[in-house]
């Protein structure tokens, strides 16, 4: 029912995720007992248990506050007064590290390979991470020198800038792609997850050259809504660990 719930407001699957998994949590803290036996004080048990205990950061916890209200809200249809009284952890601010040019030259030194290229490519366009790791083929214009961000922060598209200094490792990356789809096709395996109903749309599209990743995954997975076998796009966490 939360996940039903979570894809008709369109959230993406690692929200769902995250959002199942602090609602299972909340379940067994209180020894699995059905959230509508759970008051304000068992919600604000959690919580502390969450602060005091866990030592988890104000983000997180509000996190675990969203994914609560959304169940008694959204879900179970509660609308209970204590569900607007609860607190929500305050976050401190923080000052950013931002690294000079010879820095950040320094950095891209050490790295290379496809993780280079996308580290380059978020300093140069100012793209967020999950935007460059979904990236279709076709988002990119080598003519006009822009890449078109489908979906971004708020479910909103819009256009930035190609760096000219990436054209050519980007025309590389896509000549690597669309080999890589070849051999897929080869296999009889080829085809990529579509948003919404664009895939009963247009039936051929994912096995299309443009809906392809830009930065695909090394191997096969299983869709986690689907089940269906497909090949997604390159694992974020690739990036960070080397970052």
């Amino acid at each position: 029912q939360i996940g039903e719930r979570l894809r008709l407001k369109h959230y993406s699957i690692r929200t769902e995720k995250s959002y199942v998994d602090w609602i299972r949590r909340y379940i067994v803290f209180h020894n699995k007992q059905h959230p509508r036996q759970l008051g304000s004080k068992d919600v604000e048990r959690f919580l502390t248990y969450l602060a005091v205990d866990r030592e988890l950061s104000a983000s997180t916890q509000n996190q675990a506050l969203a994914a609560l209200l959304l169940l008694y809200r959204e879900v179970l249809g509660v609308e209970l007064p204590w569900l607007d009284d609860l607190v929500h952890a305050k976050r401190g601010t923080l000052l950013p590290v931002v690294l000079s040019r010879q820095e950040v030259r320094a950095l891209f030194d050490h790295l290379d390979g496809i993780e280079g290229l996308v580290l380059r490519l978020l300093y140069g366009t100012g793209m967020r991470l999950m935007e460059a790791m979904r990236l279709r083929i076709k988002d990119l214009d080598f003519v006009r020198s822009e890449i078109l961000v489908r979906e971004g922060k708020g479910g909103k598209d819009r256009v930035t800038m190609l760096p000219q200094s990436l054209a050519l490792p980007l025309r590389a990356q896509v000549r690597a792609a669309l080999e890589r789809f070849e051999l897929d096709k080869e296999h009889g395996r080829a085809g990529v997850y579509l948003p919404f109903a664009l895939a009963r749309k247009y039936p051929n599209a994912p096995c299309e050259p443009g809906w392809q990743y830009l930065f695909p995954s090394p191997s096969i997975s299983v869709d986690p809504r689907s089940r269906i076998e497909r090949r997604h796009h390159l694992d974020e966490k690739r990036i960070q660990r080397s970052m």
